[in-house]
């Protein structure tokens, strides 16, 4: 949907949980590389975990626990940071306007 929206002038924000640097280069090269903007959210797995409020961190520790897969990025399944990213917000450093700022920003 970004692609169609972005082919025809307009601006799309979407929050494309991908944890594989390939999928993100996909979705770059779709958009075009001129209009694609990443935008990396860091932050630490225990603040994460911390703000979970529905339990799928602990549901998902018990899960490893018991010597099943649970398929969750960041503890049994990888995660690729980026390594170029636009823009980085730090969201357990910054407030929710200072990393909205940046966004905007950029």
């Amino acid at each position: 949907m970004a692609h169609l929206v972005t082919r025809q002038g307009g601006v799309a924000i979407t929050a494309a949980i991908s944890p594989y640097r390939a999928i993100r280069a996909e979705n770059r090269a779709l958009i075009g590389p001129g209009n694609f903007v990443e935008v990396y959210c860091d932050c630490p797995l225990s603040e994460c975990e911390r703000r979970d409020l529905k339990g799928l961190y602990a549901k998902a520790h018990a899960k490893i626990a018991a010597g099943q897969k649970a398929g969750f990025t960041g503890l049994d399944d990888p995660y690729e940071p980026p390594q170029a990213a636009e823009v980085v917000v730090k969201t357990a450093e910054e407030t929710v306007i200072q990393s909205t700022a940046k966004i905007v920003e950029r």
